[in-house]
């Protein structure tokens, strides 16, 4: 049984107040945070475990290594591939889209090359296409989404053409909740020998995540939004593209050797990794995932979605209230603004007063707002950890801020 009041107990910041009022952190599609066996990982890898991994032969070097590559196996079950070689560690999500912008499409894109995005993408997810685009003169092709936040997949299918060379779409949208069909697209572009790549960001936080059963060739995730340290990550690239890729970073670690005259790289997935890596945010990483599958990603899910229809019922009886994307099989994110108010950041200090603390902004994704026609929302994004009691709070702090704006 799915018990959140004990839950929250391993979440040391949750006991705190903020302004007087107990915290209600509705931050989560920004970053989550860490129960103690995290924070318990950290110190202990730091206080009586630390040296650097893969270099040294003494005590400490091997038991960090050991530690530190068991996370591989361990993103490797999370995510559902059998080959942990498939695992390519990373600092988050933008560092690996990055990896495969230099690593795989650059060598292989050309001018009047397209590239499928939806409009839904994070910066992360659109930027290193835009250098791309920039650079070589690739063509970005955007696929919108309807008035209810839901992006066709057939529509993602039909702009495929002869120049696609790439489609990278994100699976769960961090504005509007909404979760796309990236299986489908994922079948459908390999029926005509196009890639596809996932930003996982959002969805591996709020549901079970297969990609054996997806399909696709990338798939990336950030470990800060799922319970773990920032500066943390992985992407799984699909063994057969790991096979057409370039080294990104070059130094340390990456390499078998290096003369005056040549270099011989390492195997993947270390042919990615240059340099010292995260170690210790790695190490919690890994615990963070272990937590997760322990509570059971069902679980969370079904826990987030009872939160969500929750959310719905309440937020819909603040007429004031306009709330972007509707999708009913939507996660448990809120992004809304409000009659009367000047901005959203004035929203978000009101409630900041109550305790409570949603996100004000972009989201750092421009040509969403604008094709929903708004400079910026507030945004509401719940986690495992959040409870209905926390909803209610919510709502009563924006009945107090719609009552100072009137």
């Amino acid at each position: 049984m799915y018990d959140v009041t004990e839950l929250r107990r391993d979440f040391p910041i949750l006991s705190r107040e903020v302004n007087g009022k107990p915290l209600v952190y509705l931050d989560n599609g920004a970053s989550a945070q860490k129960p103690q066996v995290v924070i318990d990982a950290i110190t202990q890898a730091y206080s009586h475990e630390y040296a650097n991994v893969h270099r040294g032969l003494h005590y400490l070097s091997n038991l960090a290594t050991d530690k530190y590559e068991a996370v591989r196996g361990t993103v490797a079950r999370f995510l559902g591939t059998p080959d942990e070689n498939e695992i390519v560690f990373t600092s988050g999500t933008t560092e690996a889209i990055n990896l495969v912008a230099y690593g795989w499409a650059m060598p292989r894109m050309q001018a009047g090359d397209e590239i499928i995005l939806s409009v839904m993408e994070h910066h992360a997810n659109i930027v290193p296409w835009h250098f791309l685009r920039e650079r070589m003169g690739v063509v970005l092709k955007w696929i919108d989404v309807d008035s209810t936040g839901a992006l066709d997949p057939q529509a993602v299918i039909d702009a495929i053409g002869p120049k696609t060379k790439l489609i990278a779409i994100t699976h769960l949208s961090n504005v509007l909740g909404t979760v796309v069909d990236v299986k489908s697209i994922t079948r459908a572009a390999h029926e005509k020998g196009v890639p596809v790549l996932v930003d996982g960001s959002q969805a591996a936080v709020h549901m079970p995540v297969n990609v054996a059963d997806i399909g696709c060739d990338f798939y990336c995730v950030t470990g800060h939004k799922l319970y773990g340290p920032s500066g943390s990550g992985a992407i799984y690239i699909k063994s057969a593209r790991m096979a057409e890729m370039r080294p990104f970073i070059g130094g340390g670690d990456m390499i078998r050797e290096v003369t005056k005259d040549t270099v011989i790289y390492n195997d993947p997935p270390m042919k990615f990794e240059a340099g010292t890596p995260g170690i210790v945010q790695t190490i919690g990483l890994g615990v963070a995932l272990e937590y997760m599958m322990d509570v059971g990603m069902e679980n969370i899910a079904a826990h987030e979605t009872a939160l969500r229809d929750y959310a719905v019922q309440k937020l819909d009886g603040l007429n004031w209230i306009q709330v972007q994307g509707t999708t009913p099989d939507k996660a448990a994110i809120f992004s809304f603004t409000m009659d009367g108010a000047g901005h959203p950041h004035d929203i978000s200090t009101i409630l900041d007063k109550k305790g409570v603390a949603v996100r004000a902004g972009q989201h750092c994704t421009g040509p969403l707002m604008e094709h929903l026609g708004v400079n910026a929302t507030c945004r509401a994004s719940f986690g495992m950890y959040n409870t209905t009691g926390e909803i209610d709070v919510l709502v009563e702090a924006l009945e107090l801020a719609h009552d100072l704006f009137a």
